[in-house]
């Protein structure tokens, strides 16, 4: 079945997810540095915190303690690796882009790829939600969701560059469908393609290869 229609089958199912959810493309960096290993509810919780404090820029975030920092995303779990993570990669844009995005995003896609992915704590997954959703660079991130839908659907294995391509030889180049494919596939991982899926209730079933190999 081809990529773009399985991206219209679940806009049809779920509807445009308009994601992601942010004031600032800072903030859209922060919530990806935040939702490694936690819910989106808590990350929700942690920015609050942080605009509560007036801690969503460069500037106030490496300027703040990290006690401070601690309280406000404890609960995304990790909060001490977090808050210094986050610390590290504000105050590296206060210091070396002035607080500014817009001489980082700027450059070729490669390049900010490579010095997001210099920086600690930021992964392929991270570094490539930070470039579609902040940065707005054609590139599609892999989550655990992504491969879990794929791998069940039959369509992609293998390591995060192969399944990245299969995504890039296989949907329209638009910023726009990468977005919301990506946000539609965490969608369907969180309410049918669980750990243990509810198959039978899943807009992609005629189309799942596991569905038809528990069904033999």
């Amino acid at each position: 079945m081809a990529q773009i229609k399985i991206y219209r089958k679940l806009v049809g199912h779920f509807g445009k997810q308009h994601w992601w959810p942010a004031e600032t493309k800072f903030e859209v960096i922060v919530g990806a540095l935040l939702t490694q290993q936690s819910t989106w509810r808590n990350v929700e919780k942690a920015i609050n915190n942080l605009k509560k404090e007036s801690l969503l820029t460069p500037k106030a975030i490496s300027g703040a303690s990290l006690p401070q920092l601690e309280r406000c995303v404890r609960p995304t779990g990790f909060y001490r690796q977090k808050a210094r993570r986050l610390r590290k990669f504000a105050g590296y844009l206060q210091n070396k882009y002035h607080g500014k995005l817009e001489p980082l995003f700027s450059r070729p896609l490669d390049e900010v790829r490579n010095e997001l992915l210099s920086l600690d704590g930021v992964g392929p997954e991270t570094a490539d939600s930070i470039l579609l959703y902040a940065g707005e660079k054609l590139i599609f991130p892999i989550d655990a969701y992504t491969r879990r839908v794929y791998e069940r659907l039959g369509y992609a294995k293998g390591d995060y560059a192969e399944l990245q391509e299969f995504f890039h030889s296989n949907l329209p180049a638009k910023f726009e469908v990468y977005k919301e494919m990506h946000a539609l596939i965490v969608e369907l991982a969180k309410n049918y393609c669980k750990t243990k899926p509810l198959c039978e209730k899943c807009p992609l079933r005629n189309q799942c290869s596991h569905l038809r190999s528990i069904r033999i």
